[in-house]
């Protein structure tokens, strides 16, 4: 075996999550069934809106969920799954925490690897937060888990297009088990789908902006996730100078758990009422 062989099977199991969680296997269908329930319950009380278009792609579609009074913002949370799994629809239970606090709270899909680039993934999350601005009024608050984390701080990255409008809306950010550098992941077999070369892992990687939009900003890991993950966690916070919060006995796939509590010290930094 190689050197080079050696280094991607490291990197491959520095960043295999589900390898290192015990039960890992349930976790989808458990997420799925919750995403469920809770958002037929939604729908059937009238308090949610599903499958409005973005964009002319199949994926490029968002649900948005209402509170019982007029909406206080919005929050928009962005899936994880290294780009190419999962959508909206197995995380509308994660809308729960925000609601209760009077928040709309908007999921969009995107289409997923290796039928788009990450590149263009970041300009659908774009675009998908112009459409959800245009539903909503109020701030626009941003949370993403993993995958989703590294699209969320893009947003925030003045080389991505966002209309004066929407920039002046931007509230605060939560970048939670964020993937701040890419160009690890060059070096794994993920990247078998994501077909990421130099430039664009450079150019994609929040911790290498040249300039970033001043908006409020905090990085969410939790204190049980694979060490590439808390590496990527603290690089990202320090690079950009924002507070960092390493949740006790969470790891990669339950750190998100605490969305569905409006009570949640999460939820309340995601919204500035902690």
């Amino acid at each position: 075996m190689t050197d080079e062989t050696l280094d991607m099977v490291d990197l491959d199991d520095a960043y295999a999550n589900a390898a290192h969680i015990p039960g890992a296997e349930a976790y989808p269908l458990r997420w799925r069934q919750a995403a469920h329930e809770w958002r037929m319950a939604r729908a059937a009380a009238g308090r949610a809106r599903l499958n409005l278009p973005y964009g002319p792609r199949t994926r490029q579609r968002f649900d948005l969920f209402l509170p019982e009074g007029p909406a206080e913002g919005v929050v928009v949370f962005v899936h994880g799954g290294y780009w190419r799994a999962f959508g909206r629809q197995d995380w509308s239970h994660l809308a729960a925490g925000g609601v209760a606090h009077g928040v709309a709270v908007a999921l969009p899909s995107h289409t997923l690897a290796p039928r788009a680039r990450i590149g263009a993934i970041t300009r659908e999350i774009a675009s998908a937060l112009t459409a959800i601005a245009a539903e909503t009024t109020g701030p626009i608050h941003l949370a993403g888990h993993s995958a989703g984390g590294h699209l969320v701080a893009r947003m925030l990255c003045r080389d991505v297009p966002l209309s004066a409008e929407v920039s002046a809306r931007l509230g605060r950010v939560l970048m939670i088990s964020p993937l701040g550098d890419l160009r690890p992941l060059m070096r794994t077999r993920i990247n078998d789908d994501l077909r990421l070369d130099m430039p664009e892992a450079e150019a994609e990687s929040p911790v290498l902006a040249p300039s970033r939009r001043l908006v409020p900003a905090h990085v969410w890991v939790g204190a049980g996730e694979r060490p590439a993950f808390l590496e990527q966690a603290r690089a990202l916070a320090d690079r950009w100078g924002v507070p960092l919060a390493i949740a006790p006995g969470r790891h990669h796939f339950n750190v998100i758990d605490d969305l569905c509590d409006p009570e949640s010290t999460m939820v309340k930094t995601l919204l500035g009422r902690g």
